[in-house]
């Protein structure tokens, strides 16, 4: 089953777009099989992709986002809250860093966290953060949260060609998905376009669940 901006658009489901709880949300599942510009099963199931939450989680929730978008970050505790509390959501932090170098540089950081295990925390400290941010901002608010953004880098670039592989194919899934800023959710098989509070990041995972 694939995905993309054009068979959104010719299927009707651009044309129809509805408002839930003051998100954009398209129905993902119901396109042609005869396109591949943009496989869902790649967006939800990328072998680089860090996952949070519970790996074996019934609702894959994923997240379009920058280090530097406010609406990323005022959501932020409200999305890790509903996380734990669930217990049962996949979750994809999906960079995709739109806002200028600092956001490239602590993507790249952060992703560098994987290899001894920083990931998370790097990701909680930035996303605490005032929304604009330097890339002295950056190094930082990371050394701030105990973590050396030395080793970090280097840590990314050791494995850059990942990392690089990653971020590219998320910019390019964003592309295909016609998304024009952060964030964007893809919870189950729905793409809401904007922020959600708790109660619509509810309301969505029960609907994915069939269930709301």
């Amino acid at each position: 089953m694939t995905l993309d901006r054009r068979t959104l658009l010719a299927a009707g489901l651009g044309a129809g777009l509805t408002a839930v709880g003051g998100a954009v949300a398209w129905a993902v599942l119901r396109q042609p099989a005869d396109s591949d510009d943009l496989a869902v099963e790649d967006i939800l199931n990328d072998p680089d992709q860090p996952v949070l939450g519970n790996p074996q989680g019934d609702v894959t929730v994923v997240e379009f986002f920058d280090y530097q978008c406010p609406y990323c970050k005022r959501g932020h505790p409200d999305l890790m809250a509903e996380v734990e509390a669930d217990g049962n959501l996949r979750l994809l932090m999906k960079d995709w860093p739109i806002f200028g170098d600092a956001s490239v540089l602590a993507a790249q950081l952060v992703l560098g966290g994987v290899a001894d295990g920083t990931y998370l925390a790097a990701q909680s400290a930035l996303m605490a953060t005032p929304a604009r941010l330097s890339e002295d901002d950056v190094r930082a608010v990371l050394t701030g949260a105990g973590l050396d953004p030395a080793a970090m880098l280097d840590a990314y670039r050791q494995n850059r060609q990942t990392w690089d592989g990653l971020m590219g194919r998320n910019s390019r899934q964003a592309a295909a998905l016609g998304l024009q800023g952060t964030p964007a959710f893809i919870i189950g098989r729905s793409l809401y376009a904007g922020a959600l509070d708790r109660d619509r990041l509810r309301r969505a995972i029960a609907e994915a669940r069939g269930t709301a």
